[in-house]
């Protein structure tokens, strides 16, 4: 898996000058173009738009300190219809435009050419099985929030303490399917996984396809096959950990990708550092070309 991701690297970097072509990049890498997306960002720890803006600005930087062509001609070479267009993705990586680097020779940042490798530091066993599930539908509450990668998560915990008793009554009422109780759901709007990217954010249960609940908002979930692993932890230390370990340690060396859907999170929230046990489910599906087991 590893080595057809570095492929994939290998395809990005040698159209830095044209316009990238990322479904040929998951096609090197027998894999979706959804899934190559959340994979490279969870290893690469930026989304992979970020990742080429920053590699082709480096280079172009390269260029333009050289002073061998116009800053037109760079642009135009890195795939820009203007220098406006060109000089604005200069600033976001560099924090100033190519005209004053040329002038000035300012300090520029690098964005190094990425490969992956696997690098043991340790054994982590982590605890899944595999589910074909029936579409279900979520019901509940949702809202919209920003995604934090350690810490408790400010924005959804008050969305939960903003339920009242009645409403989680009630949802508790519908539950009639795994996963059971009470769960969150998350669907990220972005390809990316960067801190403060936001995510439609559910408080709900898992009932059935047709259920009709006119006071509470409901998420369609459509048939297929669920990754489940179970986590006992620091909340939410473990589950943040959890989440990592999931897309840099057991999509690489397991026959599954992920898929479009939401991920359900069921647990209990206790004081942050407390010991909770928790089951996260992410939707997934078998990698093209993996052989039956």
């Amino acid at each position: 898996m590893l080595e057809r991701l570095n492929e994939a690297l290998n395809h990005l970097e040698a159209g830095l000058d044209r316009e990238v072509d990322v479904t040929e990049a998951a096609r090197i890498a027998a894999v979706s173009e959804y899934h190559f997306r959340r994979l490279f960002s969870a290893l690469a720890g930026m989304p992979l738009p970020v990742y080429v803006r920053r590699r082709r600005m480096t280079l172009a930087a390269a260029e333009v300190l050289a002073g061998e062509r116009t800053l037109l001609d760079i642009a135009v070479r890195y795939g820009y219809g203007s220098g406006e267009a060109f000089a604005r993705a200069f600033r976001s990586v560099h924090g100033f435009g190519p005209g004053e680097a040329r002038r000035t020779g300012a300090l520029l940042t690098a964005q190094p050419r990425m490969s992956f490798r696997v690098v043991v530091e340790g054994s982590t066993t982590m605890r899944y099985r595999i589910l074909e599930k029936e579409a279900f539908r979520v019901v509940g509450r949702k809202a919209r929030v920003p995604l934090v990668h350690e810490g408790l998560n400010q924005s959804a915990a008050a969305h939960l303490e903003s339920l009242d008793e009645r409403t989680i009554v009630r949802m508790k009422e519908l539950a009639d399917r795994e996963p059971e109780g009470i769960l969150s759901a998350a669907v990220y709007l972005t390809g990316g996984r960067e801190e403060g990217d936001e995510a439609d954010y559910w408080i709900g249960v898992a009932t059935g396809p047709r259920t009709v609940a006119a006071d509470l908002d409901a998420l369609d979930v459509p048939a297929g096959t669920w990754a489940v692993f179970d986590s006992d932890g620091p909340y939410p230390a473990a589950l943040q950990e959890l989440w990592r370990d999931v897309f840099t340690q057991w999509f690489p060396s397991n026959p599954y990708t992920s898929r479009p859907g939401p991920e359900l999170l069921r647990t209990r929230p206790v004081e942050l550092g407390a010991e909770t046990r928790s089951q996260l489910w992410i939707p997934v599906e078998r990698s093209r070309g993996a052989a039956d087991v």
